[in-house]
């Protein structure tokens, strides 16, 4: 397999290689990073030459890496059904790039590219229906962000005096709790359970 993946990279080195920013084989899976201006260019090759036939989008998603110049990076995975290979893409992208679409290619990209944009922002441009997809209609932020707070901005409830669905901002029923993440091995100043048992042997 290792044999046929390093093949497979030489192919693309040789056919792509001003839309690669670099690559790597580990674990028996092939990854190449993309330049943004080239992406779709680079797609379409992996669609339709015959040495890479990866006819199938198995999914779009994002990383975000806030403390990067390039704060997100979009990865995609192909497969091809006929050369029993897989491949992931790897797309750094700044917080104000938009990302081109690649749904002209595989049409399947139009949902995942959707659930990018509602999960972490990332606008991608072409897009034939760019609205959020998981969240509703006035949702604030983008919950895969890590700066994206764990309780969120509002809570959803039916409320029955009203008969409707209403917003309300988050209320925590008790503060965040206090915990000591120190080692109870490395000089804490209180005792576990058990521990005078220890005490009094001495």
């Amino acid at each position: 397999m290792s044999e046929a993946l390093e093949e497979l990279l030489a192919h693309l080195e040789m056919r792509m290689s001003d839309a690669l920013t670099g690559s790597e084989i580990a674990h028996g899976e092939l990854t190449v990073t993309s330049t943004l201006s080239r992406l779709t260019e680079l797609v379409r090759h992996l669609q339709a030459n015959e040495n890479t036939r990866f006819s199938t989008l198995v999914d779009i998603t994002a990383i975000d890496w806030p403390g990067q110049r390039k704060r997100f990076e979009v990865v995609y995975h192909f497969l091809s059904m006929y050369l029993n290979h897989r491949i992931r893409v790897k797309l750094p992208v700044g917080e104000d790039e938009i990302v081109p679409s690649i749904t002209s290619i595989h049409p399947s990209a139009n949902w995942f590219e959707r659930e990018v944009f509602d999960m972490f922002g990332i606008l991608f441009s072409g897009h034939p229906d760019m609205r959020r997809i998981l969240t509703d209609y006035g949702f604030r932020g983008h919950p895969l962000r890590k700066d994206f707070p764990t309780t969120g901005y509002t809570e959803v409830r039916y409320d029955e005096a009203l008969k409707r669905v209403v917003y309300e901002p988050v209320q925590l029923v008790q503060e965040y709790r206090q915990f000591d993440f120190m080692s109870p091995w490395e000089g804490a100043d209180y005792i576990l359970p058990g521990d005078e048992k220890k005490e009094a042997a001495k």
